[in-house]
């Protein structure tokens, strides 16, 4: 009633789904105010035009209960598990406890999900709703959240209903939302006449109309709480401004009224999550109470049992919950515990049993403990820090009180809720913990601290941590100070300087992991020096390279700094390792599912591949980080979009990107994320011929601390400096670059340090050093870097008087600048070339240049071969979606089939 527009939008999304999209929307809104009817609403309407009809729940008590509420969505939809790849039906059936096996990527599980309904939908169009949807537990909600977001061309649509919660946030951020407000007065005064069946008196009605400002379910029910008589009379409520509060005590005051049995056996149905109305039987029997206790209740209208036990609204559930003695409470979860299989169900079981606890019970704490070890297993990690909270409070023992309170942090850290561990950590903190445990403290607060802050306090927090798992656990010690170094670099911590003394006096690996070269590595090079660093670099990227190869036995320590091990790769100008540790880092994310790696891994690949001058293969993997990011609600890190931009003189976009950046407080002066803005401007301001502003961006670029970022950015700064008619700034620039060039020893660092040195070369005597830089970077993979080698050579030859040879080496360049989309170093090579009388010519439009990112990206994998279920397993989409795709990519390139699309040479 009076929801004309609403229906309307929510209608909008089943017609989308019928033209072959497919849609997500969060109806929010109070309690009350009509969400569970729209969505009633949209399944009818549905369900009359073709849909196959979906629904789900989420309970309040299943919240600790790891992907109980994405069991409820699959579980109509299992009979097609077999359709999945093996990896996705691996991860999905452990996850819903089909199964046994390791613990998977809680992405890979959303994957699944996302096949297995898209998988459902190729029959015929799928609509999903989920009510009450705040209560979903963390992890199917990431999950469900996940799916929503890589939703395209798969005729299935989610609708979610999310009730405002004061303190909590949306479970669903970013996806579209329709927020309910309260009907109008027209619509409300209707509700209120269907409802009442008596004469109101005017002033109650008007009374009734504004106090429950619009909402339905309280215009349905206060009425109800005030006996007739009195609302014909006259009746005065009182002024509540709770409207969901004040209906909740309305079903208090209802259920109140009931048998003291019958309300026995409401607060049982409230305790039990799962709707069996054969477990609500044993448990009322175990109660001493009979069938018949139900009848009253199903007659005021708050509960019915049929095939499952429903209760009228979700507050009547809290309603009557809430209202009810802890000794009541204790009774019945204590009757649910005897009442459920320990076999078939040990987890619920337990939760009772640990809800029927009056002060503390070991054996029940242990039982806690072995399901968060079930759930943990599951992938579950919120689930199993609900499950040790509680047993942390049930422990007898001090000691095992302050061992269950860790591990409860450990695993609600591991699921994001930060603020949650740090609560539990001070628990921790307070008990008689031992040296290893307080270092496990420490270790996880500076984590969590890094997490939320950035701080620069944070590295000192990790070297305590490391000192002290020095004895007890070596290996992790040793990771911890890799953690140390690592964040003092990226945090721009100011004493970085003794964080990596602190490392390298630190002790050593008796038998040394990759990950353990990759750590003295580091420090050798922040203590020692660069040229003493980069043979002890270069062993520990090998070492990595060799440890992650698909062939390899899988090392999730090694795999989890492959991306600090391309970086490094980068800052010791060794293009083979860094190609190489990209591309590693990328193809085992994809295997392994690892999506929360895959977006740095991504942007890694994207950076270097950038340099190499492969801009539109660059912006494919940028376009494709940014949308996993976007799905997984990642961090927003924008860098690899403006150093991408910069490369392809898109002044607009570098200073947009950048602004924002470098506005974020935690992005500071000195941070790895603020330099790397600072690189992308100097890029774009030397190619735009504005020395100045580059000279001064390229500055902060060299100075970082983080190795990859003060090496490429001393060019930038030689060539901005020369230009900007500041030769001092340059040679000192020049004498660093030349030390860690002959270090490096590569024809990546040897041409660019060959090209610098020709720039602050007056005269003839520059040309040999313009010849030798052109030779090395030619040999080498970073292409863009030899086309402006090319651009500065020619722009040397004109102002020599050599007009003729640069015309050849200023066109040459700007063919190449042209074709990798260069747009500001092509513009600047198109000045020179006029400037000796040629006019350059413009590049041909390519057949691909109308294919967004993400279609070249689609066209290039099928290139090769691979069918649409391979392209969407590493794209992490569904086949429906990517066949979408590919139909526009055959009428944007004019072709009919895959085989035109080889014969295109995309791969």
């Amino acid at each position: 009633m009076g929801r004309r527009l609403e229906r309307r939008q929510v209608e909008q999304l089943l017609i989308e789904a019928h033209a072959g999209g497919s849609a997500a929307l969060v109806v929010r809104g109070d309690a009350g105010i009509g969400k569970t009817a729209l969505l009633a609403h949209l399944g009818d309407v549905a369900a009359a035009s073709g849909f196959r009809v979906e629904s789900s729940t989420g309970i309040e008590t299943e919240t600790q209960f790891a992907f109980a509420g994405l069991h409820q969505i699959c579980a109509p939809f299992l009979d097609h598990l077999s359709a999945l790849p093996e990896p996705q039906q691996v991860a999905l059936g452990v996850a819903l406890g089909l199964r046994s096996g390791p613990a998977p990527d809680r992405f890979l599980i959303g994957l699944a999900t996302l096949n297995l309904i898209a998988e459902v939908a190729e029959q015929g169009p799928l609509l999903c709703l989920v009510d009450d949807a705040q209560w979903l537990d963390h992890a199917s909600a990431e999950v469900l959240a996940f799916v929503s977001r890589r939703l395209d061309a798969d005729r299935l649509v989610m609708v979610f209903g999310e009730r405002d919660i004061s303190g909590q946030r949306t479970l669903f951020p970013g996806l579209p939302e329709l927020r309910l407000t309260g009907l109008d007065g027209v619509s409300a005064r209707k509700l209120l006449d269907a409802a009442v069946r008596v004469p109101l008196d005017g002033d109650v009605r008007e009374r009734i109309i504004a106090e429950a400002r619009g909402n339905p379910l309280a215009l349905l029910e206060l009425p109800a709480s005030a006996p007739a008589v009195r609302l014909a009379g006259g009746f005065q409520l009182p002024d509540v401004s709770d409207v969901p509060g004040r209906v909740e005590s309305g079903f208090q005051r209802r259920s109140s009224e009931l048998p003291e049995t019958t309300q026995l056996l409401l607060l049982t149905a409230a305790a039990e999550p799962t709707g069996d109305p054969a477990l609500l039987c044993r448990a009322t029997t175990e109660l001493g109470m009979g069938s018949e206790s139900a009848a009253p209740a199903e007659a005021a209208g708050l509960i019915e049992i049929d095939s499952l036990v429903r209760f009228r609204h979700p507050l009547v559930r809290s309603a009557v919950y809430r209202a009810a003695l802890p000794a009541d409470r204790r009774r019945v979860h204590g009757a649910l515990a005897a009442a459920t299989d320990a076999t078939l169900d040990p987890d619920r079981r337990a939760w009772h049993c640990a809800q029927a606890v009056l002060g503390v019970d070991e054996e029940v704490a242990g039982q806690l403990e072995r399901s968060a070890v079930r759930a943990r297993a599951r992938g579950g990690h919120a689930a199993a820090g609900a499950f040790l909270r509680r047993a942390s409070e049930l422990s007898p023992d001090v000691a095992d009180r302050t061992r269950r309170a860790l591990d409860a942090a450990h695993s609600l850290a591991n699921a994001g809720a930060f603020e949650n561990a740090l609560d539990l950590l001070a628990v921790a903190g307070v008990g008689p913990a031992d040296s290893l445990e307080r270092a496990r403290v420490t270790l996880l607060r500076a984590q969590i601290v890094f997490q939320l802050t950035r701080g620069t306090d944070v590295p000192g927090m990790l070297l305590d941590a490391a000192a002290t798992l020095a004895p007890y656990d070596p290996s992790l010690s040793r990771e911890t100070y890799l953690h140390a170094l690592d964040t003092a670099i990226v945090s721009g911590a100011p004493d970085l300087a003794v964080v990596a003394r602190t490392v390298l006096a630190a002790p050593q690996a008796q038998s040394p992991r990759p990950v353990d070269l990759l750590l003295d590595g580091l420090a050798v090079t922040m203590v020692e020096g660069y040229s003493p660093g980069v043979p002890a670099l270069r062993l520990a990227l090998d070492a990595l390279g060799e440890a992650t190869r698909p062939d390899a036995v899988q090392d999730d320590v090694s795999q989890s700094w492959l991306w600090l091990a391309g970086r490094l790769a980068v800052g010791i100008l060794d293009d083979e390792r860094a190609h190489r540790l990209a591309e590693c880092a990328g193809a085992v994310s994809r295997s392994t599912g690892a999506l929360a790696r895959l977006p740095a891994a991504l942007k890694l690949h994207a950076n270097i591949l950038t340099i190499s001058g492969q801009l539109p293969r660059a912006r494919e993997l940028t376009s494709e980080a940014e949308a996993i990011a976007e799905s997984i609600g990642g961090v927003k890190l924008r860098h690899t979009q403006a150093i991408l931009a910069a490369w392809g003189g898109d002044q607009a976009a570098v200073e947009e990107l950048n602004n924002r950046t470098l506005l974020e407080p935690g992005n500071p002066d000195g941070s790895v994320e603020a330099a790397m803005a600072h690189y992308a401007s100097a890029v774009l301001y030397n190619g735009l011929g504005e020395y100045s502003a580059a000279q001064g961006a390229a500055v902060k670029a060299s100075d970082a601390a983080e190795l990859s970022l003060s090496t490429i950015g001393l060019p930038e700064l030689i060539e901005a400096a020369v230009r900007a008619g500041d030769p001092d700034t340059a040679a000192d620039a020049l004498a660093r670059l030349s030390v860690r060039a002959r270090a490096s020893g590569t024809d990546w660092a040897l041409g660019l340090e060959a090209r610098s040195r020709a720039l602050t070369i007056a005269g003839p005597a520059a040309e040999d050093s313009y010849l030798e830089a052109i030779a090395h970077l030619s040999m080498s993979r970073i292409a863009g870097e030899a086309a402006r080698a090319q651009l500065l050579y020619g722009e040397w030859l004109r102002r020599e008087g050599r007009r003729q040879e640069a015309r050849g080496q200023l066109r040459a360049a700007h063919e190449l600048f042209s074709e990798m989309g260069a747009e500001a170093f092509a513009a600047r090579a198109a000045r020179e070339l006029q400037a000796t009388g040629e006019h350059p010519r413009k590049r041909t439009a390519r057949r691909t240049d109308e294919l967004t990112a993400q279609e070249l990206h689609i066209a290039r994998l099928v290139a090769t071969g691979a069918t649409s279920r391979e392209v969407g397993a590493q794209l992490f989409l569904s086949p429906r979606t990517v066949e979408s795709h590919l139909r526009s990519i055959f009428q944007k390139l004019n072709i009919s089939s895959r085989r035109q699309l080889k014969e295109l040479q995309l791969a």
